[in-house]
């Protein structure tokens, strides 16, 4: 698994956690639904740590607990 899909999985389980939507997550942190469901495309090879901030912000959870997961504890390595 790359980090893209990590962040995306991540992200999903969490809502699926607190009973929230994508469209929810969105709006509680602040950043258009379209954002979210961009992030979600599997098409999108990229993320902003910046999106991943103001995401764990709606989420009241900080970087380190959001990446403190088995997610991330399965990467495969990036460079090829």
């Amino acid at each position: 698994m790359g980090v893209k899909a990590a962040v995306t999985e991540r992200f999903m389980n969490i809502c699926k956690e607190r009973q929230i939507t994508p469209n929810e997550l969105a709006v509680i942190s602040g950043v258009t639904p379209s954002s979210v469901y961009s992030m979600l495309d599997s098409r999108r090879h990229n993320i902003s740590i910046v999106l991943i901030k103001k995401l764990c912000d709606g989420l009241d959870i900080s970087l380190a607990q959001f990446f403190d997961s088995e997610e991330f504890d399965r990467l495969e390595q990036e460079i090829k």
